[in-house]
């Protein structure tokens, strides 16, 4: 096909960082036109090459598009999206998809009825480590699950505090994370919405599984918003799990993400932190993975990428589609439900 003629809603620190560096140098993009507020527009504009700017969605959205990228606040993720789907676009949207379950199954079946590629870029969904854990798995490497264990930590204590340092001097980046975006609850901000999110999605991309109830609890140790999260999950095949989140580690440290599968033929342990992926089944068979130094670091190279191939036909693989986005958001929906509640069992979804 010809160029994919892309508009981009959204024009802050992540999508100039990078999203916008990605798309401007694909030679299968077109840049047709940002929206977004503030000064700066015309000059990001101007920057990589967007044919016009726009503080106006709907001029956007209207503009003889065939794909939008959504970097917006977390809390206006949802309307739209739902706009680009009616419209027969392809979307990428930033994650977390949308706030409530109510919102996120909305996307996906309108994502269906359009019949376009919905990508949410989780980066550790596309590493080679996490691909051949995947790929490990679906041949039935440890059976049925029956127990997992899924945990995250971050260097994000400024992020969700009001203090973005730490995250301009990572991704280096000169537009300043919106601090009502992070740190305020009523737009989605605290650590489970804003780190959770990833955690989650992986391991229901590679898994399959779908959460069914959860008691959860959270905790802000003084911040605006929940620093930790904890939860016991019940999977809908019966499966028992845990879910943890903690935003403090400190500036600098390595992201942690600890999948832990155990099942009916063996068990597999998944480490962004120490990048290790190791296969152990009870017919005495160890595999451990080859993994290159580094590789777990996070990144998000792949996904705008892959979500161009997916559109142009040059790839079938969506490692994080409508639905493992959904399955993420709905759980954290639950979880902060739960945690409202005295740390109730909730149900996750009907």
């Amino acid at each position: 096909m010809s160029k994919v003629r892309l508009g981009a809603i959204g024009a802050g620190w992540w999508a100039t960082s990078n999203h916008f560096p990605i798309f401007a140098a694909h030679p299968d993009v077109e840049l047709v036109g940002v929206c977004g507020l503030g000064p700066e527009l015309t000059e990001i504009r101007d920057k990589f090459g967007f044919g016009f700017a726009t503080e106006d969605a709907d001029e956007l959205l209207d503009a003889g598009l065939d794909a939008v990228v959504i970097t917006t606040p977390h809390d206006l993720h949802h309307p739209i999206a739902a706009k680009a789907l009616d419209r027969g676009l392809h979307v990428l949207c930033e994650k977390p998809m949308t706030l409530n379950a109510d919102e996120a199954w909305d996307l996906a079946q309108r994502a269906e009825k359009a019949g376009t590629v919905f990508l949410v870029p989780y980066g550790w969904n596309y590493k080679p480590f996490t691909v051949a854990a995947k790929k490990m798995l679906d041949e039935g490497g440890i059976g049925e699950i029956q127990y997992a264990v899924c945990h995250m930590a971050s260097p994000t204590r400024g992020l969700f505090g009001n203090d973005p340092t730490h995250m301009l001097e990572r991704w280096n980046s000169a537009t300043a994370p919106n601090p009502t975006t992070w740190s305020s609850p009523a737009r989605g901000g605290g650590y489970a919405h804003g780190q959770v999110t990833h955690s989650s999605a992986l391991l229901f991309w590679l898994t399959g599984l779908r959460a069914a109830s959860v008691a959860g609890r959270v905790m802000t140790a003084g911040a605006p918003v929940d620093l930790f999260d904890a939860g016991v999950i019940r999977f809908d095949n019966g499966a028992l799990g845990t879910l943890s989140g903690a935003a403090t580690l400190a500036d600098g440290d390595k992201y942690q993400i600890d999948i832990r599968l155990f099942g009916t033929d063996g068990v597999m342990m998944i480490d962004v932190e120490r990048e290790r992926v190791t296969l152990s089944r009870y017919d005495g068979t160890r595999t451990e993975l080859e993994i290159t130094p580094d590789e777990g670091e996070y990144e998000c190279l792949i996904p705008p990428a892959r979500f161009i191939e997916l559109i142009t036909g040059a790839s079938s693989e969506n490692n994080s589609d409508v639905e493992v986005a959904a399955r993420s958001v709905e759980l954290v929906d639950a979880l902060l439900r739960s945690s409202s509640q005295d740390g109730a069992e909730v149900a996750v979804h009907a």
